[in-house]
């Protein structure tokens, strides 16, 4: 339903430059500003390659995009409207010049037909860049699921198991971003949002270049670096069961084809398939980064060559040795499903691109898309009657989603909370975790989505993956998580070999970089542990600059204080969007927070 009676190019001009915007932000952690009062808006805004709108004002703003549009008022032909968006890209400074004109080609014929029947006059748009005062962006109506009329069974709180009962040890990759261009001695430093590329350019006194085994800056992993972690995961094992939750393919989402997504999909899935052995079954997730363009998920009610099959029917062909038919069958559907892993314990892999406000199809309706939350509430319900325990997979934290998805998420995990046990997510790209609390007070800790840190190094990170140890097998298991360790490669180490500090070591050794229950001096990883460590956080310092560096994989230059603190905490306690929301004006960020913490690409 179209929102204005303008002429299609008006509301089209506008709206694709409010959503190729966040194409042009890196998800990595900025550097500290002198100012701390900057310091948490800079960690997550990722303003170095993208156009800085806090510096725009209301005014200004409006006009730019009153400008544009009113120029093609008169020309609703879709190439003139493609052309005049990569101008304004362009001349806006949005990113460089071949980039902004690949990028509006590839996501053209898409826009377009996302877009027919959804538009955004300039106030609306300026209300997304600038903020609530400069207008008001209201397109994704707030909606509700149906719970069934079952009472909810009394909460019984979980007591840790017994010395000596049996673990479920898991491994969880996600976010490896392999970049197939990535050139050893390239430059390190680069105009473009991805480096360390053949077409990065030569390095110099003032441009690093790039490592054997990865680099920190803009850069994303060579495949080597990927099979190796493998190879070492594999020799860390064995493993009952291993969460994969996506973002397979690099970053230069501005050049990208079906055809590579396919080939780096199968890829990867064949790698992990050969390094951790037929016998241990893999849980995939469906990543933001699979699809081109990036972030284009068209709910299952689009059909043809815009929709995603083309994607989901790689992946159920690649997953085929890990998921049975019926996974394979909603997998097809919309890119999510569920499977028992074992007697006792079930998983849910969710699509949360049907979440994501960069999914620009969310646009025409937002209203749970492919009836996947339903679907989820059906699973929960019928697990809840057969005494399930239930994890859930995904790679967008919850608390990161649109407002609607979030708050009926986070409504869902408060009505189930005795059957599901454990939430898994990444994206973020950090190591981190957000809060679950009960609705009626929000005082209650009932549930934590741990987010895991990324294979990639994108950006200024070292590589990484997670280990969870699981209440395990057996009558009676709470299969909550007990423990989490995090495993990294050490880039500065691993680049330069003892002796030879020009040549990268053969052989690096992937080492512990810590174990939670250590670090953090607790017996177990249950919400009210994690709800009791915020508040340890709160009052000792040096607690929460441990879990600051911890949370960078241990490559931090700089300590996180007063309002950067403040923010870190706020979204700690936020698994729902809301909830970051209220924390981000009570604390005086003015809304910045909130939509800074949603403006990502990893």
């Amino acid at each position: 339903m179209r929102l204005s009676s303008q002429p299609p190019s008006f509301g089209l001009i506008t709206c694709s430059l409010v959503l190729i915007l966040p194409l042009f932000g890196s998800c990595h952690p900025a550097q500290l500003s002198g100012n701390p009062s900057l310091d948490f808006m800079e960690q997550l805004s990722h303003s170095s390659v993208r156009f800085n709108w806090r510096n725009v004002t209301c005014y200004v703003c409006k006009a730019v995009f009153t400008i544009v549009d009113v120029a093609l008022l008169s020309d609703a032909n879709e190439e003139r409207v493609a052309r005049a968006v990569g101008e304004a890209c362009i001349r806006l400074h949005l990113a460089d010049e071949q980039v902004c004109r690949d990028i509006i080609e590839l996501f053209r014929d898409d826009f377009i037909r996302a877009l027919q029947e959804s538009f955004l006059w300039p106030t609306e748009a300026c209300a997304v860049l600038v903020g609530p005062s400069c207008g008001k962006f209201d397109v994704y109506a707030p909606w509700n699921i149906t719970l069934p009329n079952v009472p909810k069974p009394p909460v019984k709180p979980p007591s840790p198991p017994k010395p000596g009962s049996p673990q479920s040890r898991v491994l969880f990759l996600t976010d490896v971003h392999w970049d197939r261009e990535y050139d050893v001695g390239s430059a390190a430093d680069c105009k473009e949002p991805l480096c360390c590329r053949n077409d990065s350019g030569s390095p110099n006194l003032s441009r690093r270049k790039a490592g054997h085994w990865g680099t920190y800056g803009k850069c994303d992993l060579p495949l080597w670096t990927v099979e190796n972690l493998l190879k070492n995961a594999a020799k860390a094992g064995p493993w009952d069961w291993v969460y994969w939750t996506g973002d397979i393919p690099a970053h230069n989402v501005w050049s990208q084809t079906r055809e590579q997504q396919l080939s780096e999909l199968t890829v990867i899935s064949k790698l992990i398939h050969k390094h951790l052995g037929s016998n241990v079954t893999v849980y995939p997730a469906v990543g933001n980064h699979e699809s081109t363009p990036v972030n284009s998920f068209p709910p299952p009610y689009i059909h043809g060559n815009r929709s995603s099959s083309w994607l989901y029917d790689q992946m159920a062909e690649e997953w085929a040795p890990w998921l049975p038919d019926q996974a394979l069958k909603t997998l097809r559907y919309g890119g999510f499903y569920t499977v028992q892993i074992q007697p006792g314990l079930r998983l849910v892999s969710l699509n949360m691109n049907f979440c994501a406000r960069e999914n620009f199809w969310l646009m025409v309706n937002s209203t749970d898309p492919g009836d996947q939350l339903q679907w989820l509430v059906h699973i929960l319900q019928a697990s809840e009657d057969k005494g399930e325990k239930v994890h859930i997979i995904g790679h967008i934290p919850p608390g990161l989603c649109l407002s609607s998805w979030s708050w009926n998420y986070y409504h869902i995990v408060n009505r189930y909370e005795s059957t599901i046990t454990g939430q898994f997510f990444g994206h973020t790209h950090l190591d981190e975790f957000q809060m679950f609390y009960d609705e009626e007070t929000m005082t209650r800790p009932l549930g934590v989505a741990f987010i895991a840190p990324s294979v990639t190094t994108f950006v200024h990170l070292n590589p990484g993956y997670r280990v969870y140890y699981v209440d395990g097998n057996y009558q009676g298991s709470s299969r909550l998580v007990l423990d989490h360790e995090t495993y990294i490669l050490n880039l500065t180490e691993a680049n330069h070999s003892p002796g030879a500090p020009h040549s990268p070591q053969k052989d690096p050794k992937w080492r512990l970089l810590y174990r939670a229950t250590e670090a953090y001096g607790l017996s177990t990883l249950f919400p009210s542990d994690f709800n009791r460590l915020i508040g340890t956080f709160i009052n000792d310092d040096p607690a929460f600059q441990k879990f600051w560096y911890l949370r960078y994989k241990g490559h931090v230059s700089k300590p996180c204080k007063e309002v950067c603190k403040t923010g870190i905490l706020c979204y700690l306690r936020s698994g729902r969007y809301d909830d970051l929301k209220q924390c981000d004006y009570l604390n005086g960020f003015k809304g910045r927070l909130a939509r800074a913490a949603t403006k990502t690409l990893c």
